[in-house]
Formats: structure tokens, sequence, C-alpha cells
């Protein structure tokens, strides 16, 4: 069985800082691309930044040079540091992880249950 995990959300000023952990754990075989998505309310789910297992990097313009995706491909792990948060930013953030797990025909994606980011004076 694999499990996506989240941490590191909470309440931030405007201006602030938070970072984001992901971890994959399981009987994993192989982790592909990893990405955190978020989900404001009343909007839909949007991807925020992706990191292939080479370590190649995408991002939505609305957080270019603001935020930053690693990963840790020893722990199966993503991060996403978050810097000059601004109250658009609050979401909830989700985890997933395109992945290969043991006993099975090949990969698929999984999702964590999210982390709440509040951004708020």
């Amino acid at each position: 069985q694999v499990q996506i995990v989240e941490s590191g959300g909470g309440l931030v000023q405007p201006g602030g800082s938070l970072r984001l952990s992901c971890a994959a754990s399981g009987k994993i075989y192989e982790v592909y691309d990893m990405a955190w998505y978020r989900q404001a309310s009343g909007k839909q789910r949007e991807l925020v930044a992706r990191i292939a297992i080479g370590g190649s990097v995408n991002y939505a313009d609305s957080v270019k040079g603001r935020f930053t995706i690693s990963r840790d491909n020893t722990n199966n792990t993503v991060f996403l540091q978050m810097n000059s948060l601004q109250p658009e930013d609050t979401a909830v953030y989700y985890c997933n992880a395109d992945l290969w797990a043991l006993y099975t025909t090949g990969d698929r994606l999984y999702w964590g249950r999210g982390t709440q980011v509040t951004v708020s004076s």
C-alpha cells in the first residue's frame, strides 16, 4: 500500500514564508514526477509546481520567483518552499506522485489529503 502525506501548512502573515513537505511511503518500486497542486475555496484545483525525477521543474506563472520545488529521491520526498506569501495563496495544498508501486503493472498518480495554507494578517 502507498501513502502520500503532506505536512507544513499553517497560518502565516502576508510576506511570510512556509515550507511544505510531502513523503511517499510504502511498497514503492519507482517515483517519477512529483507535484504540488492547490485548491482555493470555490475554485478548481490548479498546478503550482512539478518536478521530474531528473530534477527539471515547472511552475505556475502566479508563483514563479516566489516558490521553489525540490525533492529528495532517496526518501521519496518533495518540498515546496513558499516565500513572499500573499492572501491569494490561501488554499489547500495537495501533493501528488506519479509512481510505480510494487506488485502492480505500471505507474499511476497517487494523491495526498492536503494541507491548509492560510495567508492573513
